[in-house]
């Protein structure tokens, strides 16, 4: 009897789970060539309410009805955000959303009468004891570390020591943010980067050589990995210190916001003296 009971709370609580929840779903193409595009970010801006869209451009997103006066931005590396209101979007029977492409100019390195020195940035700890990560297959989800300078810099090499991986290969997005405010953050890649690997081949420590990317800045960096591709259910963890935070966003266009223990992601940087 118990039982019953209990499958009984369990339907009722689905139930009205999709009654308070609309599906918004379509498919992402580039307005001039009308090609599908893969891992967008989709997302109520500052809510946790997103997804990334899949590497055929599709995506499924369901909204609770007490955000159905909010927006959905859609965004990516390459192409102009583009912000559309949920009613429109629900009103509307037209599945397709196109983004307009960008021209993003890969910044030339200028040699200025200044000294550089090569130095590391950010957490490098090795130590498997202490492990953070992705605990689950979320689309968006997104973490990384802050690395903190007051003098230009120019990027070369991203270093990352895992912990573990119980997938047979992972798949994530590398992105590098400008710090703007307090907790916001601006993406500065000039390209999208993805870094797909067996877990059998993630060393003790993963190196990724962003030295043709041409990254230069003179304020506070955040490098981050996302989890863009449902790799179904599984871990993957970092090294970790309790010295440092991690900043993470649950989901595409989330808040930003900070747990008290750094995963190991380091850069190597040639830094104004």
């Amino acid at each position: 009897m118990k039982s019953l009971q209990l499958v009984i709370i369990i339907i009722s609580i689905l139930i009205a789970h999709n009654l308070s929840a609309q599906e918004i779903k379509g498919i992402l193409l580039c307005k001039e060539t009308q090609n599908p595009i893969a891992y967008v970010n989709i997302g109520i801006p500052n809510k946790n309410s997103g997804t990334v869209s899949n590497i055929d451009g599709k995506f499924i997103l369901f909204i609770d009805t007490k955000n159905s006066n909010d927006s959905l931005k859609f965004s990516c590396i390459g192409y102009k955000s583009k912000t559309i209101s949920i009613k429109e979007i629900l009103s509307s029977k037209q599945d397709k959303i196109e983004l307009n492409e960008k021209i993003t100019e890969i910044k030339e390195i200028t040699v200025l009468p200044k000294e550089y020195k090569l130095k590391s940035l950010g957490v490098k700890t090795e130590f498997k004891r202490i492990s953070a990560g992705f605990h689950e297959n979320k689309l968006g989800y997104e973490l990384g570390i802050l690395m903190k300078t007051r003098k230009q810099m120019i990027l070369k090499k991203i270093h990352i020591n895992f912990s573990y991986s119980s997938y047979d290969s992972i798949f994530y997005r590398l992105n590098v943010y400008e710090q703007t405010g307090k907790m916001q953050f601006e993406n500065i890649m000039p390209e999208p980067y993805y870094i797909s690997l067996a877990s059998k081949d993630l060393k003790k420590t993963t190196t990724i050589d962003i030295s043709h990317l041409n990254i230069i800045s003179d304020k506070n960096l955040l490098v981050t990995l996302e989890h863009v591709k449902d790799l179904g259910e599984g871990q993957l963890l970092f090294c970790a210190t309790p010295a440092r935070k991690t900043i993470y966003r649950k989901t595409s266009q989330g808040e930003w916001e900070t747990v008290p223990v750094g995963i190991s992601i380091s850069a190597e940087a040639m830094v104004e003296k």
